[in-house]
């Protein structure tokens, strides 16, 4: 039990799970959001059919304007991480070296540099009016340091250094700059292995007159799109996915950054929780903060959009086969399922990439299976009624 009730925060740091916490229910607002824009009946952009004798090109004709409360959202998220960070910091010294006047307090940060000497001159800079805890050499700037960008070859993607520009950015200027952009893009008769497989589209938002495809006039090549939202790196020309974005530093936050600053060690067991219940006060801190989810919030939607995307395919794909339902009983089948039934259902499916009699007979069971499900689904509903 002393294991689950993570004995390795102290209580003077259990209020940085509850700021990790709202981070993960902000991040958990930008997928409600964007999960309405993906997922919009004429979807988020619209491509049209142009000849360029002699060839035809497929031409993106419209992109649905991004909701301004994405970007005011996803500030909002990365500032609450930052400040977890901070906090955590200006708990620990205050742990140690008591409370500080106001002149004091003004030099407890988290630095991001990308240099090792320009974390000597922050430490430096602490000798004289910075508290005991933070002059150079000492246990807690040792903590501190090995956060730092520069201990890494990528600078420009360690997490720190992601969460610095982001959060600079979004408090003097303006909220991130977010963009539809297509992640990849594969012909429907050359499938690959995996998504992961397939050879990432340049980072770039989709623009009214950009040419998707081009092939011979009178040749059909069906394609399968990976639209994805992006987001703008301040000061670069980069725009990773923005889920993955919000999926990585707050990962590095909670399961790295934290526990090194308030431990100094590797990050001990249990990890802290994506998000536990902060809407409501508890007796037992520690329990609530035990029983909080393990599943983060870029996690959920990721599921949230593969469930709603198969059941758009299943709806079709079952609807075809001998004895099945109708369309709409069964679309009524698969949106009873969580979205996790609906996944581990798909699951039992095993690609194919050559004719293997074995895996396409498997599949044909496992289609029947669910078949028989969404009939079973309607005669309940029927007796219901």
């Amino acid at each position: 039990m002393k294991d689950s009730m993570h004995h390795w925060l102290p209580d003077h740091h259990l209020g940085v799970a509850a700021t990790l916490s709202h981070a993960d229910e902000l991040v958990g607002e930008v997928a409600d959001v964007l999960f309405a824009y993906q997922t919009r009946p004429d979807g988020p952009f619209e491509l049209e059919e142009q000849l360029a004798f002699p060839n035809t090109r497929t031409v993106v004709t419209h992109v649905a304007p991004m909701p301004r409360k994405v970007p005011l959202l996803v500030a909002d998220a990365l500032i609450a991480l930052r400040a977890a960070l901070e906090h955590a910091l200006f708990a620990e010294v205050e742990f140690r070296d008591g409370t500080l006047d106001e002149k004091t307090a003004r030099l407890v940060e988290i630095p991001a540099t990308r240099k090792a000497e320009d974390f000597e001159s922050w430490a430096k800079g602490r000798v004289k009016n910075g508290p005991a805890s933070l002059h150079p050499g000492s246990d807690l700037v040792k903590r501190v340091e090995g956060l730092q960008p520069f201990n890494r070859k990528d600078i420009e993607n360690h997490p720190l250094a992601r969460l610095v520009l982001h959060t600079n950015h979004a408090k003097h200027r303006t909220p991130a700059v977010t963009a539809v952009r297509i992640a990849a893009m594969y012909n429907e008769d050359q499938m690959p292995r995996s998504v992961r497989s397939l050879p990432p589209w340049p980072e770039v938002p989709l623009r009214v007159g950009d040419v998707i495809a081009e092939t011979p006039f009178g040749t059909r090549v069906p394609v399968t799109l990976f639209p994805t939202i992006g987001i703008n790196r301040p000061g670069t020309d980069r725009w990773p996915v923005l889920m993955q974005e919000l999926e990585e530093i707050p990962h590095w936050v909670r399961t790295q950054a934290v526990p090194r600053l308030v431990t100094g060690m590797e990050p001990p067991r249990p990890e802290l929780p994506t998000r536990y219940e902060i809407a409501v006060g508890h007796v037992n801190e520690r329990r609530a903060i035990s029983a909080g989810a393990t599943m983060s919030a870029a996690d959920r939607h990721r599921q949230r959009l593969g469930a709603a995307s198969v059941r758009i395919d299943m709806v079709d794909t079952l609807s075809q086969m001998d004895g099945s339902p109708g369309a709409e009983q069964i679309a009524a089948w698969l949106d009873h399922l969580t979205d996790e039934e609906v996944l581990e259902r798909i699951s039992q499916l095993k690609p194919t990439h050559t004719y293997n009699l074995d895996i396409v007979l498997r599949n044909f069971e496992v289609l029947k299976g669910m078949r028989d499900e969404a009939v079973a689904f309607g005669a309940d509903e029927a007796a219901g009624d």
